[in-house]
């Protein structure tokens, strides 16, 4: 098979144009070429289906769609209308994602199918996920998938930029090839799985980095991501913990709308109470993007200051985002506060760990699963 054409950094297929999210949803093309039974769902009378994969459950008539656009009840049978559908392929460090405690320095194969199960008005990849009726992508089978890793010298894959739950049967049929092959599977997801769609990955899942924004807080979800609950998070990220998938968790902090210092409190203590101290949090600055392209960046101080307000919940590992050349980058031992890992944006600049991860000073077992994947020559 041949797969050289996945040879580049980064590419976007379909134009951006956009059908926002109130519009009336149209289905393409894409949904004949490989429409393909969807898994997690519940055959209802009259030909209704639940579908079980998100938080949302939508219960979807015949004929007609789910909220994400990306499962459609064709005759009482769920089917996933963008299954091996790329939009969006490359090559990331592992950091980009971001994952600092799991195989540090490792390179993945990020790859993306078009929709979303959220509709947040500041997406910096709206071009993707929010398109309602994406008519151009490219055919990549799950082979394809990991043949692409493994000739790109890949250490893994990592199905991100849109939301993995929307292309779930993909995702999952590509990441029990890629165990065979060696490679690692993660998810970057807004956390929207339901707990039985966690236990149907968790053999094959890896490693999640479990994207929220605004703390959490319901009020910034409903109006400005049109998101009805945010419990379905905490259940999925309970059910993460319960399966042993390694879990990094981010905050976006978006001025005036979702950077309340007591939601994020609240968050810290939640995260510390049911995943655990050593849980890493990112807390990321907001950059203007989408329909809040006029509001303003996060200042670095409130990014800094919101750091603070994590540690002093007793989160061990806290980091800045999107704050290249901030000491917030960096990774110190919780014990002696020891520099242990130096880094600049998704780069490695310092790498001061033995093969034990444990710190050269105080000898502190540092919380990093896998190797520490030293930089290509």
């Amino acid at each position: 098979m041949t797969v050289n054409c996945f040879r580049v950094h980064c590419f976007y297929i379909f134009p951006p144009k956009v059908i926002k999210a109130s519009s009336p949803l149209q289905v393409s093309r894409i949904e004949v070429i490989l429409a393909k039974e969807a898994m997690l769902y519940t055959p209802l009378a009259d030909n209704k289906v639940r579908c079980n994969l998100c938080g949302r459950r939508c219960t979807i008539l015949e004929g007609e769609l789910g909220v994400c656009a990306a499962r459609k009840n064709e005759g009482g049978r769920l089917t996933s209308i963008s299954y091996a559908r790329a939009c969006s392929v490359s090559v990331d460090p592992i950091e980009k994602k971001p994952l600092f405690h799991y195989h540090p320095a490792s390179q993945v194969l990020s790859v993306a199918s078009p929709f979303c199960n959220f509709f947040c008005r500041f997406c910096d990849n709206w071009t993707i996920s929010q398109q309602r009726s994406p008519t151009q992508t490219q055919e990549m089978p799950p082979e394809a998938v990991v043949e692409s890793a493994k000739q790109l010298n890949c250490d893994g894959i990592s199905y991100t930029y849109t939301e993995p739950t929307t292309f779930f049967e993909w995702a999952y049929e590509s990441a029990k090839l890629a165990q065979k092959k060696a490679l690692f599977n993660t998810f970057v997801t807004n956390g929207y799985l339901t707990p039985e769609a966690v236990e149907v990955i968790s053999p094959y899942l890896d490693a999640a980095t479990v994207d929220l924004k605004g703390a959490g807080d319901l009020k910034f979800y409903r109006e400005v991501m049109h998101v009805p609950s945010v419990e379905p998070i905490y259940e999925c990220l309970r059910a993460m913990k319960k399966q042993n998938i390694h879990i990094e968790i981010t905050n976006l902090i978006v001025p005036k709308y979702g950077d309340s210092e007591e939601s994020l409190q609240k968050l810290a203590v939640w995260v510390k109470e049911n995943l655990g101290e050593d849980t890493p949090m990112h807390l990321l600055r907001f950059f203007p993007s989408y329909e809040m392209s006029t509001l303003p960046q996060t200042p670095i101080k409130v990014v800094e200051k919101a750091r603070m307000i994590v540690e002093e919940a007793g989160l061990r590992y806290v980091y800045t985002g999107n704050t290249p050349g901030n000491d917030g980058e960096n990774t110190y031992c919780p014990t002696c506060h020891e520099l242990l890992v130096a880094r600049y944006g998704f780069t490695i600049t310092e790498w001061r760990l033995g093969d034990d991860m444990n710190c050269p000073r105080c000898n502190t077992k540092i919380a990093i699963k896998g190797k520490w994947h030293r930089l290509r020559g």
